[in-house]
């Protein structure tokens, strides 16, 4: 057995790919590695292979046509839209991806970046070091108010595995939990379901974590964004495509809401003249590079699952 790893870099140093080594060798096979790979290469690069792993390689239709030994897709990810699964399945090639592995990174990271907006750690760290304090006549400092979690509306959008950790740590700060189910979905859970529009009307934070669909789709555009309260904040840690990116970024600076944490991108890595990097607030505006899943037991428990899926294969 032949496994190709085809962007490995995307999963870093930390997962122990040498237990891939382990499961071609007991067939007498390799294990062979690219840190990336182009759609160009892609053909190439898995003749002979029988499994292949991609995170966000793309496995076209056009490839599998030129792949016959192909007998297995590993998808290091819980989306499967770089695979045409189509194809794959008219020619009996199964596709595994990976689900669940994530989750408290996810919700991790969806609180860093709240509380980067809400409590501005990054503005008073640099006023104490820049000697602003040190000149100070008063023990403290009130240039940037912020307000409690406790007591505030924490409205979700897709009560997933995501969602609902998000939700337990909100009701830790005290928060009052509220969602709207993107699929329609009715959940047992002790939270308020509410609409789309009045979760954007009456929530203090709104935080996305809903798979990308037709349904979510471009959920968020400028009217919905409007509808905020000026004083919320909204998080995106779920898919790019679900917020209208120019819209948010024309929102933000004309104060439709205070400030925005988003962790992915329409087009990732994201383009130089993004919405995003031209604003005219970007102090109202946090920004990470798709590192919300990321952590790295997350990654080592990706791998491991799909370590679990060739070899239950």
């Amino acid at each position: 057995m032949t496994i190709v790893f085809l962007d490995a870099r995307t999963v870093g140093h930390e997962p122990d790919l040498t237990q891939f080594e382990r499961l071609a060798a007991t067939t007498g096979g390799t294990f062979i590695t690219y840190p990336e790979t182009t759609l160009g290469q892609t053909v190439e690069r898995l003749q002979g292979a029988d499994v292949v792993i991609t995170n966000k390689a793309r496995i076209t239709r056009e490839v599998l046509e030129a792949c016959p030994n192909l007998k297995l897709i590993c998808v290091a990810a819980t989306g499967t839209n770089n695979v045409d699964m189509a194809a794959a399945e008219e020619r009996g090639i199964p596709v595994k991806n990976v689900s669940g592995y994530s989750t408290h990174s996810v919700a991790q990271v969806t609180f860093t970046l709240l509380l980067s907006l809400l409590n501005s750690p990054y503005y008073y760290d640099q006023y104490v070091k820049s000697g602003e304090y040190s000149r100070e006549t008063i023990y403290t400092h009130l240039g940037r108010p912020f307000w409690e979690l406790a007591g505030k509306r924490f409205g979700i959008i897709g009560l997933g595995a995501i969602g609902r950790q998000v939700a337990q740590i909100a009701t830790a700060f005290g928060a009052e939990v509220a969602y709207f189910s993107a699929s329609g979905q009715t959940y047992d859970v002790p939270y308020r379901a509410l609409s789309l529009d009045e979760l954007l009307r009456t929530s203090d934070v709104v935080s996305i974590h809903a798979p990308l669909t037709d349904k979510t789709n471009n959920l968020l555009a400028y009217s919905q964004l409007s509808m905020m309260k000026s004083s919320a904040f909204l998080l995106l840690l779920s898919r790019g495509g679900m917020v209208n990116e120019a819209d948010l970024a024309r929102a933000l600076d004309e104060g439709k809401l205070a400030g925005a944490g988003i962790d992915v991108f329409v087009q990732e890595p994201m383009p130089a003249n993004h919405p995003y990097l031209t604003m005219t607030h970007p102090e109202r505006i946090v920004l990470a590079p798709h590192i919300a899943w990321s952590s790295i037991e997350a990654r080592k428990t990706l791998m491991n699952r799909v370590a679990e899926n060739i070899s239950g294969h």
